[in-house]
This record gives structure tokens, C-alpha cells and sequence, in this order.
């Protein structure tokens, strides 16, 4: 697996397949997700939290900083990662998606990988399928702008029969409680494709929280299982519960395009 790394990262480098502007200076949120420590959100509550320095100086919020300033967390002085791994996870029933190792089952720990690397999105403790983790804030925040409108494809198994009713309902918008903006709203649009009495394929070009389980819900169902099938390009396939692998070449170039699309 270590050569499998290494290979993977050579890859990364030498082909430069995720490509983001360059600049002189970086917001401080920015320059931390790029050590690889942690998202820019999580930073901000880092900063705020007056866990971070610039040359020895509290930080706060906003504050633009360069690669030649010295920038701390905890005491700890961070660095630029040149480095960036992109890898897809088949995430297993019970796993948080979260790096808070005080949060048990969280990522961190099942991954156990030999750097700091964060998810891209999540996926609930209950749900199964792909995630993607990353060292590079970057490519975070591209994939999940919601008005980019990736897709994200999920397969559901709910507690009993779906009908044509149900299927129109799924398609056109659903009103639910959105607890991050503590607001009821209809959800996009999205396309269903029923593959059993109680099963369907769903495609999603939004990602609110445990926004299917909601719909269903409101619709009178109770999700059974839900699993991701896909994210952007990137296809679960026949990547075992549990295992995880290197993004490949094609994938990075196909996402490349994808989040640098005017």
C-alpha cells in the first residue's frame, strides 16, 4: 500500500490534474485546509476559538497570510502540503463522517491513515457508500457549491411499496426542515429510477442534511438502507464496505474539468 501510495501521489504531482489559481497570499482559513489540517469551516472555528497564531500574534477571522509568515496552531506551527491525496471510501454502517477524534467512529480514527485528511461532504452514521477524502481545502468547497450542481447518486430501500405518487413527489420537490438554516424548504428537483417494489435509484444535485431519510419521511416512509453509488464521476463500483483506494488519473482530470467549468 505504500508504494500504491506514493505511485498515486507521483501521479498527482507530475500530472498537476486538480488545478487551482495560484496567489500571494492566502486567507488564513485557506492556508490551514491547504496543510492539510482540516476544512476552511473548521478553521474558522479554530481562529475563532483563538487557537491559531500568525507570528506569534493571535489570528483572527479573515486575515490574509503568505508563505513566508509562520502560522500556529495550539503552538504548533502548520506548513504547506505539496502533497495532495484524493481517495474514495466505501464508508461502513456506524462510521461519523467527521475528523473529531473525541466524536467516536469518527473518520479519523477508521481510516487510521498516516496523514491529516478530511471528507468531502458527508454522509450519515446510518447511511453506507462512497465518500471522497482529501487533503486539499480546495477542491472542498468547488465540489460542494451547491449552484456547481454535481451530482451525487444514491441507492434507497424504504419500509414498503412506492408508488407513482411517491416517484412524482420524489422528482418535483419536497418540503422539509432544514436544521442548518433552521427553515422548512422544497428540495430541488431530482430523477428516480425505481429498481424494486420498495427500492429506487436517486440522483441528487444538492446535499442537505440527511436530506433523503427527510423526504421519505415527510412522504410517509421510512428509509431502510441508503447507500451512495456515485459522486461526480466517481463510481462506489465494486469497492468493498469498508476499503478505500487512490482517485485515478482520469477521475482527477474528469473532476478538474468539472469544478473549473465557467
Amino acid at each position: 500500500m505504500k508504494q500504491a501510495r506514493q505511485q498515486s501521489i507521483n501521479q498527482v504531482n507530475e500530472g498537476q490534474h486538480i488545478q487551482h489559481e495560484a496567489k500571494d497570499s492566502l486567507r488564513l482559513n485557506k492556508f490551514i485546509s491547504d496543510t492539510g489540517h482540516c476544512s476552511r469551516r473548521e478553521a474558522d472555528r479554530l481562529i475563532e476559538a483563538g487557537r491559531v497564531t500568525v507570528d506569534g500574534e493571535l489570528a483572527s477571522v479573515g486575515l490574509r497570510v503568505t508563505s513566508g509568515q509562520t502560522v500556529a496552531i495550539d503552538g504548533n506551527p502548520v506548513t504547506l502540503k505539496t502533497e495532495k491525496v484524493y481517495i474514495a471510501l466505501h464508508k461502513p454502517k456506524g462510521v461519523t463522517s467527521t475528523t473529531d477524534q473525541a466524536i467516536p467512529g469518527n473518520l479519523t480514527d477508521f481510516m487510521n491513515y498516516p496523514e491529516m485528511i478530511f471528507p468531502i461532504g458527508r454522509l450519515d452514521k446510518d447511511s453506507t457508500g462512497l465518500i471522497l477524502l482529501t487533503n486539499d481545502g480546495d477542491i472542498v468547497n468547488k465540489i460542494l457549491r451547491e449552484e456547481n450542481g454535481h451530482d451525487k447518486e444514491y441507492q434507497v430501500m424504504v419500509d414498503k411499496k412506492i408508488d407513482s405518487e411517491f416517484v412524482k413527489n420524489m422528482e418535483t420537490g419536497v418540503m422539509i426542515y432544514n436544521p442548518v438554516a433552521d427553515k422548512r424548504q422544497i428540495t430541488l428537483p431530482t430523477k428516480i429510477e425505481p429498481i424494486g417494489n420498495r427500492s429506487f435509484n436517486l440522483t441528487l444535485k444538492q446535499g442537505l442534511n440527511r436530506q433523503i431519510r427527510r423526504m421519505c419521511q415527510e412522504l410517509g416512509y421510512q428509509v431502510v438502507t441508503l447507500k451512495r453509488k456515485r459522486i461526480m464521476n466517481v463510481q462506489l463500483g465494486n469497492l468493498a464496505e469498508g476499503q478505500w483506494r487512490y482517485l485515478t488519473k482520469e477521475e482527477l482530470i474528469s473532476i478538474n474539468e468539472a469544478i473549473n467549468r465557467i
